[in-house]
Order: C-alpha cells, then sequence, then structure tokens
C-alpha cells in the first residue's frame, strides 16, 4: 500500500526528501503522515496532513520541514531541512481513518558528521 524512499545518510544542517508512494483512493481520502522511531524510543508523530490539506507537525520540528501531498502524483513528502543528529531514526509512512491504517516498511535516515 505505502512505498517509501528517500532516507540516507546526512551531515548535520543537511537536507533530505522523503518520498512516498501511495494509491489514488488513499490520497484522497486518508489522512496522510510521517512518522519515526529512533532506537529505545517510541514511535511518534513526525508531520500529518488530512484530506482537507490541513497539517501538523511534531514540536521538534519547529519549522525545519514541511509535508506535501500529491494527489495527481499519488505522494506524500516530507522535506527536511536544517537536520540534527537527533533526528536520525526509521521514518514511516502512514495513512489513516479511524477504521482502516496502513503502514510503510520505515526508510533510515541517519543524521551523522
Amino acid at each position: 500500500q505505502l512505498v517509501e524512499s528517500g532516507g540516507g545518510l546526512v551531515q548535520p544542517g543537511g537536507s533530505l526528501r522523503l518520498s512516498c508512494a501511495v494509491s489514488e483512493y488513499v490520497s484522497r481520502i486518508y489522512t496522510l503522515g510521517w512518522y519515526r522511531q529512533a532506537p529505545g524510543k517510541e514511535r511518534e508523530l513526525v508531520a500529518s496532513v488530512d484530506s482537507h490539506g490541513n497539517k501538523n507537525y511534531g514540536d521538534f520540528v519547529k519549522g525545519r520541514f514541511n509535508i506535501s501531498k500529491d494527489t495527481s502524483k499519488r505522494t506524500v513528502d516530507l522535506q527536511m531541512n536544517i537536520l540534527e543528529i537527533e533526528d536520525t531514526a526509521v521514518y514511516y509512512c502512514n495513512s489513516y481513518l479511524p477504521w482502516s491504517e496502513y503502514w510503510g516498511q520505515g526508510t533510515q535516515v541517519t543524521v551523522s558528521s
């Protein structure tokens, strides 16, 4: 259902763009989001966008990231700027409705000098 791409290794202060391919129906109806999980920590919300285009971000984002969805391309992207070592985690794409939820397989983001 959800296929992520774009993870990798980046230096502190750098940028990465994650992309998640979804079905057309999911892109139009579901709330789409990105979550992350660092070793030894719980999975947490990074950003989400609902079917009306309303966006929500984790407090730690502090204006550094932007989530966007393109219904015609069937993708939801996460542009991450000014990356910090603490952003190192596996990032997961998510689609959500109260009765239906899907997860991608995850993509590793490592921020290191």
